[in-house]
Parts: C-alpha cells; sequence; structure tokens
C-alpha cells in the first residue's frame, strides 16, 4: 500500500475514479475496485469521498472545469468570429471523439445510467448541458442567426451525437464535423452562419 499525503491520495482517488468511470461506466465499477487500482486505503477514500454518489458528483465537477477550459482553448483563437469559434469547437471536438482517449461524454453517461432526476450527478449533468446550450445560443446569436434557439438544439444534436458515436463505434472519422456543421449552417433558417 503507498504511503500518500492527504491532498496526493485524494488526487490520486479522483484521478482512478475518472478513468474508470469513463471507460466502463459508473454503476459497473465498484468502490473496491478504484481502491485496488488506486493504491489507497479504503478508510482513506471514505476520509475524501463519503460515498461512491460524492465521488461520482467530484468527477463531473472536475470534467465541467476540463470541458469550459478546453472550450475556451478552442474558441479563443477568434474572439470576434462567432461562426469561426462555432467551426472551431467542432473542429477540436472532432479531433477529441476521433482519438482512442474518447469514451462519449461523462454528462450523458451518468444522465443515463441515473435516470433519476434528483440524483445529484443527473442534475450535475443537466446544469452542464444547459450552461453548453445557453453558451451556443448566445454563439448563434452574436453570429445573427435567424433561429438562434433552433440552431443552439440542433449543435447540442451534433455535439451529443458525435460524443454518442464515439462510445458506441470508437474513434472515427468518417465526415469531418466541420463539414456537418457547414451544412447544418446552410439550411435556410440559418444562412448567414455559413463559414467561409
Amino acid at each position: 500500500m503507498k504511503t500518500s499525503s492527504p491532498r496526493s491520495a485524494r488526487q490520486q482517488i479522483l484521478d482512478t475514479a475518472a478513468d474508470l468511470f469513463f471507460r466502463e461506466g459508473y454503476r459497473a465499477v465498484g468502490v473496491d475496485t478504484i481502491i485496488s487500482r488506486s493504491g489507497v486505503a479504503k478508510m482513506s477514500l471514505y476520509r475524501h469521498f463519503s460515498s461512491k454518489d460524492a465521488l461520482i458528483v467530484a468527477y463531473l465537477e472536475r470534467s465541467n472545469e476540463l470541458f469550459w477550459t478546453w472550450f475556451e482553448q478552442a474558441v479563443s483563437p477568434h474572439p470576434d468570429d462567432p461562426r469561426a469559434q462555432l467551426v472551431a469547437f467542432f473542429e477540436a471536438l472532432e479531433a477529441y471523439v476521433s482519438s482512442p482517449i474518447c469514451h462519449g461524454c461523462p454528462f450523458l453517461h451518468v444522465a443515463t445510467e441515473f435516470p433519476d432526476e434528483t440524483y445529484p450527478g443527473h442534475r450535475l449533468a443537466l446544469e452542464h448541458k444547459q450552461a453548453v446550450r445557453a453558451r451556443f445560443h448566445e454563439m448563434a446569436v452574436q453570429a445573427g442567426a435567424q433561429q438562434p434557439e433552433v440552431l443552439a438544439d440542433q449543435l447540442m444534436l451534433l455535439m451529443d451525437g458525435a460524443y454518442l458515436q464515439a462510445r458506441m463505434f470508437g474513434p472515427t472519422n468518417r465526415l469531418p464535423m466541420w463539414r456537418r456543421l457547414r451544412w447544418l449552417c446552410s439550411m435556410p433558417s440559418h444562412r448567414t452562419l455559413v463559414p467561409t
């Protein structure tokens, strides 16, 4: 058994749980597996996380932070061009879902495995998806979309569909994401968004 400081033990537990939850699912991974793989004592796990549910919540909170950091990095090269930001985000998403490290979306996974809307992880997933949709809506408005609400919903479907495809079929690059976005933005209600 490894000896580690409380902070590093917490991080080690969270890193191990994150990897297992993302690859294998929440329900499929037990606390004993997390303890065994992380190399920490059971008492240490429960000192940092009162339950497996608390560990899932911590993982989702970290995933949310990482997502928004990644999102901002993708769009930041185009600060005054929302159309270019949308294309850049979907190009980054395409690269991610085409890589072997992608196993889908942790927020979709938790909402599927825990459909009870009162479950803390489900609530976090819903909040995350609502925030992403709000950001897409904001970008659609800034880009001059005629129906920004509709476009935001369609962008959510495109993004979540890419995550689900990665989970179901593994890394794939059948049709570049930006081409799907270009097609979507060429629809009559979104014509002003066609990327150049």
